[in-house]
């Protein structure tokens, strides 16, 4: 594992654009949030619904240089060559960024384990994207599933819409958001005295594309656990305000951490992470007095810290923008496909998830050593995170330490 690791996000500032004038007839405003996925756009009332896509949108003139002062203004992240240990939260990680499509990680473990560190410190090696400038939604230029209604609209009568670069997006989700903040808001003020409508974006809309990282999520509120599950389950967020409704896509890898101690995730959530990483705490001495060395070292000198790690940052770096480039070519054979679904078989998991993540992250972590196959080594290796946390039936069972999925792979693979 040490191999594997060894050399080897800024968001946009923006400012309000004017929109059309639309004329409400009620002051009654209820919210909420659902994901269906909508193509149209326009606005309507009453039992007539059409849907509208005028938002507050980023300046297009400012971008770079905004984009240059919020990434010299952040505070300074701990390096993610510099954590000692922890390889198999680190791997997870790092295969969910090489194929979003795994989706997402559950990071579960015992308090001042440095979850919410690692985690926060994969933004430096997160890869740039192509972006529609001035968008909202961080709308990818040649996938149409991935364009806000506006910019769709655009492309498909031909328009060239201006592209840039710019960093993958790590939203924090904090405990205390509300489901307006989450999902996005009408100007409801706006449109009362202006008589104007103006969508202000969640952040679920700076989250597409991107990552939405929650710490503590098994103490998130119900009501914004069920925002996410509908929207992991579609990529999709709808807003809805007494017969207006605005949708836009809302794809991102979802990440989240927390103690056992404090709370079960809900199943449901619970299977919408692609794996599950258990993290303990360190108990050989030398390691944990090389970590509090090194946490030291960084409080005391943050940039110097960085700057002694940039050379294995930069490595790991192109690894992973390699492996992303190289993954459309890793295949997996036939036989092995079959296997990985009768250990789900006997497993006796529910659905296909577990298949489904278990091919794909097994595929990543070959791209990310190199090679443009599969072995049993690789399904050995992820299978665990993939399958662990969907054998529970019962919410008051603990999810299994990967014992029982490790002992099914060897007596299906043998």
């Amino acid at each position: 594992m040490a191999a594997l690791f060894s050399p080897s996000s800024s968001l946009l500032a923006s400012r309000p654009r004017s929109v059309p004038s639309l004329s409400l007839y009620s002051t009654n405003i209820r919210t909420h949030c659902q994901q269906r996925r909508y193509l149209g756009k326009g606005v309507g009332t009453g039992n007539r619904r059409l849907f509208i896509a005028n938002v507050a949108a980023p300046d297009v003139t400012s971008t770079e240089q905004a984009s240059q002062i919020a990434k010299e203004s952040q505070r300074p992240v701990y390096p993610f060559s510099a954590i000692v240990g922890q390889d198999e939260m680190k791997l997870c990680l790092l295969l969910n960024v090489i194929d979003p499509k795994i989706g997402g990680v559950m990071i579960m473990g015992d308090r001042g384990t440095g979850k919410s560190t690692t985690v926060r410190s994969l933004i430096d090696l997160l890869p740039e994207i192509q972006v529609v400038i001035g968008d909202p939604f961080n709308s990818d230029p040649e996938d149409p599933e991935s364009m806000g209604s506006d910019i769709r609209e655009r492309v498909m009568k031909g328009e060239q819409v201006p592209v840039t670069n710019m960093k993958i997006n790590m939203v924090d989700l904090p405990l205390g958001a509300t489901e307006d903040r989450v999902c996005g808001t009408i100007d409801i003020e706006k449109a009362l005295t202006e008589g104007v409508k103006a969508f202000e974006p969640g952040l679920l809309a700076k989250a597409n594309r991107g990552i939405l990282y929650v710490d503590e999520v098994n103490l998130l509120d119900d009501h914004l656990v069920d925002v996410l599950l509908d929207a992991a389950a579609s990529g999709w967020n709808t807003v809805e305000r007494e017969g207006i409704s605005i949708s836009h896509p809302a794809r991102f890898i979802l990440i989240g951490s927390g103690n056992p101690e404090e709370g079960e995730l809900r199943p449901q959530l619970l299977d919408r992470f692609g794996m599950h990483a258990q993290v303990g705490t360190v108990r050989d001495a030398e390691l944990r007095v090389k970590i509090v060395e090194e946490r030291a070292s960084f409080d005391k000198d943050p940039k110097g810290f960085r700057e002694s790690y940039k050379s294995e940052q930069e490595k790991l770096q192109q690894q992973i923008s390699t492996a992303r480039n190289n993954l459309p070519a890793v295949q997996i054979d036939h036989d092995l496909r079959v296997k990985i679904s009768k250990v789900c078989a006997e497993l006796n998991v529910d659905g296909l998830r577990g298949d489904i993540v278990t091919n794909r992250a097994s595929k990543a972590l070959a791209a990310l050593k190199g090679r443009d196959k599969v072995t049993a080594e690789d399904i050995a290796t992820v299978i665990p995170n993939c399958l662990r946390h969907r054998l529970r039936k019962d919410p008051l069972e603990s999810i299994d330490s990967g014992l029982l999925v490790v002992e099914k792979f060897y007596e299906v693979f043998s």
